[in-house]
């Protein structure tokens, strides 16, 4: 929006954790999910139920990707047919076999964002150079978040139920104070160092609707407010999962800008940011048993100066 101020603007008083776990840090809150997180989140497995939590690359019905990125395209290689020539590759027992690759962007489905994927004013997390993303990120890269892993207590936050709709709204917003009364609705509550994760069902449009999803984009979440970034931080929180693309409310209701919450959390606060999950399995057992926390565990691919990474989190009951 052309008249939206500038992000520096915006975030002029935004707290950082720059330097909190040293000048070379490239996982930012994640730091929070200690040895003993760990332990934490295993005591919320009660039933031993898991719970795959990315969308299917390929899906007949179309994969959602951010506007102006492309599905992930599958092309086969080898197969059955290939032997129809005589120029197949030949083994010695006759073994046949099937081969493929993929074309996509990384951040073109279930992923990861690595803590430099967004900035303003020339800085990226941690206040390394904006300068390092040049030709792939020398710094702040998804590559150590896929090193380290992603493993503590999960919290499931079903806005859609809480507010009684099978979807949220285009433009939907909500803040942290919401979150506490939905966590509290279904029986539990958010605690320090939690691995947030959120429902919205939103992407069920975009099966439904196909292209004509994308008319006026602009998917429900949290709204920026310097008390639900102060939140975070007090909060500790290391990881927001949404079933969004994006995690946020794409155009700031208030003050017009796009995605400041990528900047107040991401960048400032090293609080990383997993998107485009497939939540409504895990929702659906939630909502029948009211085991609301679980034992959350991430790792994606290990892309060396990569932007973000494919992953397929898993939440186990």
């Amino acid at each position: 929006m052309a008249d939206a101020p500038d992000m520096t603007e915006v975030l002029a008083d935004a707290p950082k954790n720059w330097g909190k776990w040293g000048e070379d840090d490239e996982v930012g809150a994640l730091n929070y999910l200690t040895a003993d997180e760990v332990m934490r989140g295993v005591q919320h497995i009660r039933q031993g139920q898991v719970f795959t939590l990315q969308r299917l690359i390929g899906d007949p019905k179309g994969d959602p990707v951010w506007p102006g990125r492309s599905p992930a395209v599958r092309t086969m290689l080898l197969d059955e047919s290939t032997w129809d020539s005589a120029e197949a590759p030949q083994f010695p027992g006759g073994l046949h076999y099937a081969d493929d690759k993929i074309d996509a962007f990384l951040q073109g489905s279930t992923q990861y964002d690595a803590l430099g994927h967004v900035w303003y004013d020339g800085q990226i997390w941690n206040g390394y150079d904006a300068r390092s993303t040049v030709g792939g990120m020398a710094k702040a890269s998804v590559e150590p978040i896929a090193q380290r892993g992603v493993v503590g207590r999960g919290i499931l936050l079903d806005m859609a139920r809480f507010r009684g709709k099978d979807t949220l709204d285009k433009g939907e917003t909500f803040t942290h104070e919401d979150l506490v009364a939905c966590a509290e609705a279904q029986g539990t509550r958010i605690e320090q160092h939690d691995i947030l994760v959120v429902r919205t069902n939103f992407l069920q449009l975009f099966f439904d609707q196909g292209e004509a999803f994308y008319e006026g984009f602009n998917e429900p979440g949290l709204v920026y407010s310097p008390e639900l970034v102060r939140w975070f931080q007090d909060m500790e929180i290391p990881n927001l999962v949404t079933d969004t693309i994006a995690n946020e409310v794409t155009y700031d209701p208030n003050n017009g800008t796009a995605l400041p919450l990528h900047c107040a959390l991401m960048r400032n606060l090293g609080v990383t940011l997993t998107e485009i999950c497939d939540l409504e399995k895990l929702a659906e057992s939630c909502a029948a048993d009211g085991q609301y926390t679980f034992l959350y565990a991430a790792a994606p691919l290990k892309v060396h100066r990569a932007t973000g990474s494919p992953v397929n989190p898993l939440a186990v009951k």
